[in-house]
C-alpha cells in the first residue's frame, strides 16, 4: 500500500528526481515538468510557434506563408518607380525635329538644382505649331549634334541661336525634369551616345 501511495505521489508532482552514480556518490538532479506538450515548439519558433526564421533556414514557401526571416529594428521597404516614371534611358521617350529659324518656341529654365530648359509653349502659328511634334514640357536634350542637357538658360538656348543651318535639328525628351536629371535620369555616358547616334526620329 506505502508502494502505490509514493508512484502516485511521484505522478501528480511537478518534478522528477533523476540519480546518476559517479564513484560511489548519489547526484540528485531535478528537471521541471512544467512545460506543456507544445511549449518546446514556442521555445524553438517563437511565442506562437512560427516566430522569425534564421535567414539561412528561409525558403520561398516560408516567405509565401509569412513565416520571414527575422526583421531588422527599422526595416527598409522596398524601392518602387512612381507610377508616372518615365525612362530617360530608353530612346523612345525621345522625340527630335528640325525647323527653321523663328522656330515659336517659348523655353523656360528648370529649376536650379536640374539646369537645362524646357517648352513652356509653342508659340501659335508657328513653325513649330506646324510642324507638329513639339509639346510643352518637353527637355531640351541636344541641338544638332551638342548636346545641352543641364545647361544654364542663356547658353543652352545660345546653342540654337548660333546654329547656321537652314533648319536646326532639336531633340527633346518627353518627360519631366525629375526623370532626366538626378538618381532617376539617364546616365552621361548613355546620353552622349545616345545624341552622338543621332537615333531619334521625328514623330508628332
Amino acid at each position: 500500500m506505502k508502494t502505490s501511495t509514493l508512484l502516485a505521489i511521484a505522478a501528480t508532482t511537478s518534478t522528477t528526481q533523476a540519480f546518476t552514480t559517479t564513484n560511489n556518490n548519489v547526484v540528485r538532479t531535478q528537471t521541471s515538468l512544467n512545460m506543456g506538450l507544445f511549449d518546446g515548439v514556442k521555445e524553438a519558433f517563437g511565442a506562437d510557434g512560427m516566430g522569425d526564421l534564421d535567414a539561412e533556414r528561409e525558403t520561398p514557401i516560408d516567405r509565401w506563408m509569412g513565416w520571414n526571416t527575422k526583421k531588422d529594428d527599422s526595416p527598409g521597404e522596398v524601392s518602387k518607380a512612381p507610377l508616372d516614371f518615365i525612362d530617360s534611358m530608353d530612346e523612345n521617350n525621345y522625340v527630335t525635329v528640325s525647323l527653321p529659324k523663328p522656330m515659336g518656341i517659348v523655353f523656360e529654365e528648370n529649376d536650379s538644382e536640374f539646369g537645362g530648359i524646357f517648352v513652356l509653349e509653342i508659340t501659335e502659328g508657328s513653325n513649330a505649331e506646324t510642324e507638329g511634334t513639339i509639346r510643352p514640357g518637353d527637355q531640351l536634350v541636344a541641338v544638332g549634334t551638342s548636346k545641352v542637357s543641364g545647361l544654364a538658360f542663356e547658353e543652352a538656348l545660345g546653342t540654337i541661336i548660333d546654329s547656321k543651318d537652314e533648319t536646326t535639328k532639336l531633340v527633346f525628351f518627353r518627360g519631366p525634369s525629375k526623370f532626366l536629371y538626378g538618381p532617376a535620369g539617364a546616365s552621361a555616358e548613355w546620353l552622349d551616345e545616345f545624341v552622338a547616334g543621332a537615333k531619334v526620329e521625328s514623330t508628332a
